[in-house]
C-alpha cells in the first residue's frame, strides 16, 4: 500500500507544479492593478509606484516567480493584503467551514441517490425509475447558485422556516469549543445541543443545495452500474440458487457495482469543492471559496494562489483515497496494479 501511495504522489507532483505555474501567471494577467487598488482612488502616481515597490510588483515576472516559489517551499503562501493576515492562517481557519458544508452535502446526496439508483435498477420501468431519471435531469439542469437562491426565497422569505442565510451560526448563538473545526461535531462533543441545533439549522439549506447538485450523477451512475451487474451470469446463478432477493441485490450486485459509483463519488466531491464558491457567496458562508472570491475582486494575488493550490492538493488526496478504496472493495484491482 505504501508503494501505491508513493507512486500516486509521484505522478501528482508534475500536476501540482503545473498548477503553481499557471496560477501564478493567471493572477498576473487578470484585469486590475493591485497597487492602484490598495493605494486608494485619490493616490498620486508616485504613491501608487511606492505601493508597487513595497509589494514587489515592480520586479520582472521571473523574479516574482522565484520569490513566490522560495516562500512556497518554506510553507509561506504569502500575506493577504485585504485582511493583513497570513494566507495559511486564513485558509486553516476557513477550511473546516467549507469541508463541513461539502461533506454534509455529499452525505445527503449519497443517502438519497444510492438507494434511489438501486431501486430504479431493480424495478426498471416503474415510477421510481422514472423519478430517478427526472432527478438526474433536474440536477444537471439547475445551476447551483440558482437552486440556492430559490431555497432562500422559498424557505426563508416566504415560509420563514429557515434562519437567515448569514453564516454558520445566528447572532444569538456562540461557537462551540474549537476541537475539529466542524461546528456540528464540536457541539456534540461539548454536549451543547442548543449550538448544535443552531448550526444544523444554518447548514441545512446550503448542504441541501449542494446535495441537489450532486444527486444527478450519483443516481445515474448507480442505476446504470446496477443494471449492468444485474444482467450478469453470476447474478442469474445466484437467483437460481434460491438466495433472497435482498441478498442478491446488496451482497452480490451492489458490491460489484460500487467501483463506478466510487469513481463518480470522487469526481462529484471535486466538483462540489468548486461549487462551494457560489454556494458560500449565496449563503454568506465563511469558507475558503468566499475568501478567494473576495480576494479576486480586490486583485489580492496571494489568497487566490493559496486557494487554487489548496484545491489542487485536496484533489490529489481525493484521488489517492479513491485508489485505496478500489483495493479494499475489489482486491483484484490491487493485484492488477
Amino acid at each position: 500500500m505504501l508503494r501505491t501511495i508513493g507512486k500516486r504522489i509521484a505522478t501528482a507532483i508534475p500536476s501540482l507544479i503545473g498548477v503553481i505555474v499557471v496560477t501564478f501567471l493567471l493572477t498576473r494577467v487578470l484585469p486590475g492593478d493591485t497597487a492602484s487598488f490598495f493605494a486608494g482612488p485619490a493616490a498620486t502616481p508616485q504613491a501608487i509606484e511606492e505601493v508597487r515597490k513595497q509589494l514587489g510588483l515592480d520586479r520582472s515576472l521571473p523574479e516574482q516567480f522565484v520569490s513566490y516559489v522560495s516562500h512556497l517551499v518554506r510553507g509561506d503562501l504569502g500575506t493577504s493584503l485585504t485582511t493583513g493576515r497570513p494566507v495559511v492562517t486564513e485558509l486553516a481557519t476557513r477550511l473546516p467551514a467549507s469541508a463541513e458544508l461539502t461533506l454534509l452535502g455529499l452525505l445527503i446526496a449519497l443517502l438519497i441517490a444510492v438507494p434511489l439508483g438501486i431501486i430504479a435498477a431493480v424495478r426498471q420501468g416503474s415510477w421510481i425509475d422514472h423519478l430517478c431519471r427526472i432527478v438526474a435531469t433536474a440536477g444537471v439542469s439547475l445551476p447551483v447558485f440558482f437552486t440556492g437562491l430559490i431555497f432562500v426565497y422559498v424557505f426563508y422569505f416566504i415560509l420563514g422556516i429557515s434562519p437567515a442565510p448569514l453564516g454558520r451560526l445566528d447572532v444569538f448563538a456562540s461557537p462551540p469549543p474549537d476541537i475539529t473545526g466542524f461546528y456540528l461535531i464540536d457541539a456534540l462533543i461539548a454536549r451543547d445541543f442548543e449550538t448544535f441545533r443552531a448550526a444544523l439549522a444554518q447548514i441545512t439549506l446550503p448542504a441541501v443545495t449542494l446535495a441537489v447538485f450532486s444527486l444527478a450523477p450519483i443516481a445515474r451512475i448507480t442505476r446504470a452500474s446496477m443494471l449492468a451487474v444485474l444482467s450478469s451470469e453470476f447474478i442469474r446463478t445466484a437467483r437460481a440458487s434460491g438466495l433472497k432477493p435482498s441478498t442478491v441485490v446488496m451482497t452480490y450486485a451492489f458490491r460489484n457495482a460500487m467501483l463506478p459509483v466510487i469513481t463518480t463519488l470522487g469526481m462529484v466531491f471535486s466538483f462540489l469543492l468548486g461549487a462551494n464558491v457560489l454556494v458560500e457567496k449565496v449563503f454568506a458562508w465563511p469558507g475558503i471559496g468566499s475568501y478567494a472570491v473576495e480576494a479576486l475582486i480586490a486583485s489580492d494575488f496571494a489568497p487566490v494562489q493559496g486557494f487554487v493550490l489548496t484545491m489542487a492538493v485536496l484533489y490529489v488526496l481525493i484521488n489517492l483515497g479513491i485508489d485505496l478504496l478500489y483495493g479494499i472493495i475489489d482486491p483484484r484491482v490491487k493485484v492488477e496494479a
